[in-house]
């Protein structure tokens, strides 16, 4: 009984990770089911070299056990043209006042992606 109880627990945090990987994916990738927010440093570039900056996060995949050691698809450091990027989503209660109590479930939890340049992390 006592494996199949560990093996559960196992199981619910995978379907945990892979569900909060979903909602993190579709949130860089199509804008929907969170917020996205731009550092002064992106807002303030040409709305060309934006609208290139949020296409390269949107497409991002090439996330692996250095730069995404929790499997969330939750933040990266990317190129494009000749600016570094970074991008992190974090997860909040719906009050904006602390961290979400279940990132897993959107009825609890907003989502803010932030893209920024390197140098203003």
């Amino acid at each position: 009984m006592t494996c199949s109880i560990e093996g559960r627990d196992r199981s619910s945090a995978a379907d945990q990770k892979t569900r909060i990987r979903t909602l993190n994916d579709q949130l860089r990738q199509t804008g929907t089911g969170g917020r996205v927010v731009l550092t002064a440093g992106i807002a303030a570039l040409p709305s060309k070299d934006i609208a290139g900056i949020l296409t390269a996060v949107a497409s991002f995949d090439a996330f692996d056990g250095d730069n995404d050691p929790w499997g969330e698809h939750d933040c990266a450091l990317l190129h494009v043209d000749d600016r570094q990027l970074f991008f992190k989503i974090d997860y909040y209660d719906r009050a904006l006042t602390n961290l979400s109590p279940d990132a897993t479930d959107p009825a609890v939890t907003i989502r803010i992606m932030t893209v920024m340049l390197a140098e203003e992390y």
